[in-house]
């Protein structure tokens, strides 16, 4: 699960605003600002979370499992490359 932390974290790590994610993800800006909003983990249909994190992804954050470990080391969430 993704947090309101880790999302804001991955947009910190890109240098992204709240709306720049939204264009991204093609989702409202209220809709990220109800996300980053909740406390822990973030709520949203299906098809607004994919968007989310296929926007996260194509930008170059990788979101990793709890206790997992990236390719590069690290854990949570980390900017590819």
């Amino acid at each position: 699960m993704l947090t309101a932390a880790q999302l804001k974290a991955a947009r910190a790590l890109l240098s992204m605003d709240q709306r720049a994610l939204a264009e991204a993800a093609e989702l409202s800006l209220p809709t990220i600002q109800r996300m980053e909003g909740s406390d822990g983990a973030i709520r949203g249909n299906i098809d607004s979370l994919v968007k989310l994190i296929a926007a996260l992804e194509t930008a170059g954050v990788e979101l990793i499992s709890e206790g997992a470990v990236s390719e590069g080391g690290g854990r949570g969430v980390r900017l590819k490359g």
